[in-house]
C-alpha cells in the first residue's frame, strides 16, 4: 500500500493495492482511500472543447483535432484550470472516468495523461462510448479531487 501524506491538510490518500508487488504494472490505482476529513469536488466531463461554450452547442467552437494526444491534452488543461483555481493539484485527483469512442486510443490518451500526473494513479474506469457530445470528439474525462476540509 503506498500512502501518500498532503501537506498542510488533516488527510492523507492511500493507493489501494491488494498485490504491491504488481503495483507497477497498472496504469491506475484498484482503489483510493481518503483518510480523515476532506472536501470532494466532483469535475464535469471535459473535451478537447473550450470549457466555456455556447449552449446549444455552435459547431465553430467545437472544432476537434484528429489526435488523441491532442484532444487528451486539451481536455487535461481544461480540468488544469479548474484545480488551480481550488489550488489542487493532479496528486489530489482520486477518481477518473474516461470516455472514449476508440478504445484503441487508450494507450496513446494514458500516455498524454501521465505528463500531468507523473507517477500518481487515481481510481480509474475507463468506457467506451458510440459518440461523445461534439462532432469529432473522441475522449472525454471526468474525474472527482479530495480537497484539504476549508476551515471556517
Amino acid at each position: 500500500m503506498t500512502v501518500m501524506t498532503k501537506p498542510q491538510s488533516s488527510f492523507k490518500l492511500e493507493a489501494v493495492h491488494p498485490k504491491p508487488e504488481e503495483a507497477h504494472t497498472m496504469p491506475y490505482a484498484p482503489a483510493i482511500h481518503i483518510v480523515g476529513a476532506c472536501d470532494l469536488m466532483f469535475i464535469s466531463g471535459a473535451t478537447a472543447s473550450p470549457l466555456y461554450h455556447k449552449h446549444p452547442h455552435v459547431d465553430e467552437e467545437h472544432v476537434q483535432p484528429h489526435a488523441i494526444e491532442e484532444q487528451t491534452r486539451r481536455a487535461m488543461e481544461s480540468i488544469e484550470s479548474i484545480l488551480d483555481m481550488k489550488g489542487a493539484t493532479w496528486r489530489d485527483v482520486v477518481k477518473i472516468t474516461k470516455y472514449l469512442t476508440d478504445f484503441r486510443d487508450a494507450d496513446k490518451m494514458h500516455a498524454t495523461m501521465n505528463k500531468y500526473f507523473g507517477d500518481w494513479r487515481p481510481a480509474s474506469t475507463t468506457v467506451c462510448i458510440n459518440q461523445l457530445s461534439s462532432p469529432g470528439a473522441r475522449v472525454e474525462l471526468d474525474m472527482i479531487v479530495a480537497l484539504p476540509k476549508q476551515q471556517m
